[in-house]
């Protein structure tokens, strides 16, 4: 006689139950302990006894996976308060005013788009979030953070029309945001910046920023600056989205960490834009795994209460058994054709058919799926939030479209839908009794009850008692006093003769800033496992690396001034090999002020090849949150980090950066230009409050450090400054302009013309070649739009106000970023950048090779003068020959 299920011998293969009776014991044993003792004892005598057995030699393969079935028992479900029908009110509502909502703006023919499906599917997980669980910032509490999922905008926003915070107005300027009052497609705090914390459409960087914003509460609530109670940082995701691999790339820090203050909530609809998630498997086996794995506290709620009459008859486990048959591209037949249920789901077995012989065609449809069933989130969210030691992750089986009926309900089109005809429009209606006649709907009315009918009265005491209306952003932080400038005397006085690179530069202004009383615990280092390369080494003893734990070891090099000292209290973020993951504490950092009311100052100094380039979705996400903080683009430029090559030498970023319209970037080159840049980036994000971030290359170049000229301060800041001017007799003369790696090769270049050619030459630094173009850009708008004014002129062409012959433009980067000011320069405009891939050498036969050395800024020089008629063309080709420079050599972006 074998049982329902085969049990799994030592060789791992299947084997019949050679003594069910003994089997049976066994089982009636384990449930008299679940009886008295609770599953907690259960599950740790069945650990004792793997354990003994695996010590005794027996082959037991780990199982990731648990039976598709809910975690939590009936029995053991904390019963949810409040009214049930006054919420399930509610949430109808909110459901035909976000429909109607989506359907109203395409109607107007303006193909506006939008999305009625996710938010049907995940409306009762919200619910029952914004009911009894989600809390607002308040006196008494701190709020929670919480995460919507992008797709479900219109939810969000049909609830706060209930609210009473949006009109009716805006709900019919969805996604019609240019004449002003209308509402973002997606939760946008740039757009909205009073109402949405959290841009989440992004699919899959939801999951990673909510795991580093979990972990930096704790990181402040350890270092004593903030207090963070039992806040907890909600994250809703979708089961499609988790296959991007930011989703699922830092789980393992949460469970690592300890943070129980962190909850995933899936949304396990098994459909993703085109079609099922797993159609030929179970994504919530397959995502039970993956966090089960990584340390997570998993609970699955797949099955709703009107399942369990028939699970408590499932004696001999059949009907479990077919539950872990039927692939999810069936379950998602089923959620729209009920006919089929009957015939496939319980028709595959006579015993099953007989379950539900007293049930119709539509009962058996109106099986519910547990995402649906209040009291099963309930108690899936009621435990999560009690549970301590690891984060959790909520696995909420739904359907995709729930409510819609024909006109999308689990149906691969459904992500698409916009529209939905009249009829279908009253199928929704009735199936969620709104009171609206067949004459109104055609029109789509928005439909709220009055002010103090009981579901209105319902849904504010509801709110009330949690603390408050959620979203919502509310900037309280205290604005900080920024050091003077004279704080970082030491760098504007110059080095003399000793070399030095700006990468040590940035750390002894870091170094300063953990110093000064009024900041220095706001300041936030992080670097993602290259501290020594940027020589942040000594920082690891003054102000130690953040670790929960504390250092439960004696490092190896603990007999050293600058040993690897980790600690409780620890201020420096040392994120491992992930630049994702110390963007996502940046971004974290960089909105306290917003999240925690308190301002923290991030600096993430970074390979600047590895930022932009590597993150930049993080860092567009960052731009829409209003992060403030600094990012460190180190070892930058294409020729400056010699021998490590192409995948390692950036000649690019700062065209990153310019597509970021509130990031302020800046290439320096001199120690003085960096201090004066971050006195003022500090100055003008945390004291004057500008929502604003900072991006700073950085070399790792050794030279002397000059100390800064006269009067330069507004230039550096402005983005262009002149750092030497050239003898300026009557001879052919020329404008030289610089940054970052190459302007030393400018200044060389100078005086080379100067000696070789009798050709004077202003040097300029370009600190900011792309603020440069902003300022140009709105000087030439105003310009446009207000011609009876006298026209203004932009920083740039005043600059060379008075000063002769063309300008030569050099960077170490493409010639794009030197080519945003073209426009507004009024002569002969020429530009040496470093098209191309990089490669392996000496930092001289790259500039070589790039032709941005100082040999080919003299030709290009004396190639201009000769284009303007100041000199002949043949002194050009004395220089050529002069500095034996290949005329025949490939294009640089060729090779």
């Amino acid at each position: 006689m074998k049982t329902d299920a085969d049990a799994k011998g030592t060789t791992g293969g299947s084997v019949a139950d050679i003594d069910p009776q003994e089997t049976r014991e066994w089982k009636e044993a384990l449930t008299e302990v679940i009886e008295r003792d609770g599953p907690e004892r259960a599950h740790f005598l069945i650990g004792a006894l793997v354990d003994k057995a695996r010590r005794s030699g027996a082959y037991l393969p780990y199982n990731a996976t648990t039976a598709y079935a809910n975690t939590i028992p009936p029995h053991l479900e904390k019963k949810r308060p409040g009214d049930p029908s006054l919420e399930r009110r509610v949430k109808s509502l909110i459901r035909w005013n976000a429909m109607a909502m989506v359907v109203r703006a395409n109607h107007k023919g303006s193909a506006l788009g939008g999305h009625i499906a996710t938010y049907q599917s995940v409306a009762n997980l919200f619910e029952v979030g914004f009911n009894h669980f989600f809390r607002a910032p308040s006196d008494a509490h701190g709020g929670d953070l919480v995460m919507f999922q992008g797709h479900s905008s219109p939810g969000v926003y049909a609830r706060a029309y209930l609210e009473d915070r949006i009109t009716v107005d805006q709900l019919h300027k969805f996604r019609e945001e240019v004449d002003g009052d209308g509402l973002s497609s997606y939760p946008h705090p740039w757009l909205m910046p009073g109402f949405w914390q959290f841009p989440t459409v992004s699919m899959g960087l939801t999951s990673i920023c909510a795991i580093y914003q979990a972990r930096f509460m704790k990181y402040l609530s350890n270092r004593g600056i903030l207090e963070a109670g039992d806040r907890k940082v909600w994250a809703f995701l979708g089961d499609g989205e988790m296959d991007e691999p930011e989703s699922l790339g830092a789980i393992s820090l949460g469970s690592r960490e300890k943070l129980d203050n962190l909850i995933f909530v899936i949304n396990c609809n098994l459909q993703r834009l085109d079609g099922p998630v797993r159609g030929n498997g179970k994504i919530i086996q397959e995502l039970e795994a993956v966090f089960r794995g990584a340390g997570w506290n998993v609970i699955k709620v797949v099955w709703g209460s009107n399942w369990d009459p028939l699970l408590a008859k499932d004696a001999d486990g059949l009907l479990r058994r077919r539950m872990e048959e039927v692939v999810d591209g069936e379950y998602q037949a089923y959620s729209n054709e009920p006919s089929i249920i009957r015939e496939h789901f319980f028709g595959k077995y006579p015993e099953l058919l007989e379950m539900v012989a007293d049930m119709t065609d539509q009962d058996l449809w109106r099986l519910k799926r547990g995402g649906h069933d209040p009291a099963k989130v309930y108690a899936a969210y009621a435990a999560a939030v009690e549970h301590t030691g690891q984060p959790t992750v909520i696995l909420a089986k739904t359907v995709k479209g729930y409510g819609m009926g024909e006109a999308g309900e689990g149906q691969n089109i459904t992500h698409q839908q916009k529209k939905i005809e009249r009829q279908e429009l009253r199928q929704f209606r009735d199936r969620f009794n709104i009171p609206i006649s067949d004459e109104e709907i055609g029109e789509l009315p928005f439909y709220k009850p009055e002010a103090d009918s009981a579901p209105i009265r319902y849904l504010k005491e509801r709110r009330e008692a949690l603390g408050g209306y959620l979203p919502a952003r509310e900037v309280r932080a205290e604005s900080l006093v920024a050091p003077e400038l004279s704080a970082f005397s030491a760098l504007l006085e110059g080095s003399g003769d000793r070399e030095m690179s700006t990468t040590m530069a940035f750390v002894r202004i870091l170094m300063a800033l953990t110093r000064d009383k009024g900041i220095r615990d706001r300041i936030v280092p992080i670097v993602a496992d290259e501290a020594r390369t940027f020589g942040m080494e000594g920082m690891f003893r003054q102000i130690g690396i953040y670790a929960p734990t504390g250092q439960l070891y004696t490092p190896e090099d603990s007999d050293q001034l600058a040993y690897y000292r980790e600690e409780m209290h620890g201020q420096i973020l040392q994120e491992g090999i992930s630049e994702a993951g110390a963007m996502s504490s940046w971004i974290a950092a960089g909105t306290a002020y917003a999240n925690h009311g308190l301002h923290m100052i991030p600096f993430f100094i970074f390979y600047s090849m590895f930022g932009f380039q590597r993150v930049g979705d993080l860092i567009w996400q960052a731009g829409d949150m209003r992060a403030r903080g600094f990012l460190m683009g180190a070892t930058s430029g294409r020729t400056t980090l010699n021998g490590e090559g192409l995948q390692h030498q950036d000649g690019h970023s700062h065209l990153h950066a310019s597509t970021v319209p509130n990031c302020v970037s800046y290439d320096p080159t001199f120690a003085y230009e960096l201090a004066v840049i971050v006195q003022d980036g500090l100055k003008r994000m945390f004291q004057e409050d500008e929502n604003v971030f900072y991006y700073i290359t950085v070399l790792n170049e050794n030279y002397p450090q000059p100390a800064m000229p006269e009067g330069a301060e507004d230039g550096i800041r402005k983005g262009l400054y002149l750092f030497r001017a050239g003898e300026q007799k009557k001879r052919p003369h020329v404008q030289l302009l610089g940054s970052g790696a190459i302007l030393r090769e400018v200044l060389a270049g100078a005086e080379m013309l100067e000696s070789d050619f009798g050709v004077g030459a202003d040097v300029w630094s370009a600190t900011s070649l792309t603020e440069l173009r902003r300022e140009a850009l709105s000087v030439e708008r105003w310009n446009r739009l207000h011609p009876g004014e006298k026209p203004r002129r932009a920083y740039v062409s005043e600059c060379f106000d008075g000063r002769r012959g063309p300008l030569v433009a050099s960077t170490d980067y493409l010639r794009s970023v030197a080519d945003q000011i073209r426009p507004f320069v009024d002569r002969r405009y020429a530009v040496l950048g470093t098209d191309g891939y990089g490669r392996s050498d000496s930092r001289e036969k790259l500039r070589s090779f790039f032709e941005v050395d100082r040999r080919h800024v003299v030709a290009a020089a004396l190639a201009a003068l000769a284009e303007d008629g100041e000199i002949e063309r043949d002194r050009v080709a004395e220089a050529i020959a002069k500095y034996e420079i290949d005329s025949e050599a490939p294009d640089p972006w060729t090779v």
